[in-house]
């Protein structure tokens, strides 16, 4: 069984102009991380023209889908009957798009059965972490 999930989706970029843009962006979930996901935007769909990642709580995302979530640099929330907002705030500025909620759950769901919520400490690996962190220390 694979260890990592990617989702291709459509995310519409809310912009000042009226009408929104559609760009591409894949999520990612590791079970290598299991407390994060992550999203991609490939650098046309960036305002400086290189690849963005943003990573952040699974936990956060499965709540934004249902009520507003977050207070730091992601922040997510529903929007209408079938669009979720993903807020991304950085010194540059905040990026917003729109993400089908069906799409976000389908994710969630296939994470969910990859590491069920509860169990992702089950999946660390301290001494891997620990090694990158401190390096080899003999």
């Amino acid at each position: 069984m694979s260890t990592v999930i990617e989702q291709a989706v459509q995310a519409r970029l809310v912009a000042s102009a009226p009408l929104l843009e559609t760009v591409p962006a894949t999520l990612h979930y590791d079970r290598a991380d299991p407390f994060a996901v992550r999203i991609d935007f490939p650098a046309p769909a960036t305002l400086e023209g290189a690849d963005v990642s943003w990573a952040f709580s699974r936990d956060l995302l499965a709540e934004g889908v249902d009520e507003p979530a977050g207070l730091g640099d992601v922040r997510v929330r529903p929007y209408g009957y079938d669009r979720t907002v993903l807020e991304f705030h950085a010194p540059e500025g905040i990026a917003m798009v729109h993400i089908r909620t069906g799409e976000l759950r389908r994710f969630l769901h296939r994470a969910q059965t990859l590491v069920p919520s509860g169990s992702e400490h089950l999946h660390l690996d301290l001494d891997r972490d620990l090694t990158a962190l401190f390096g080899d220390a003999r």
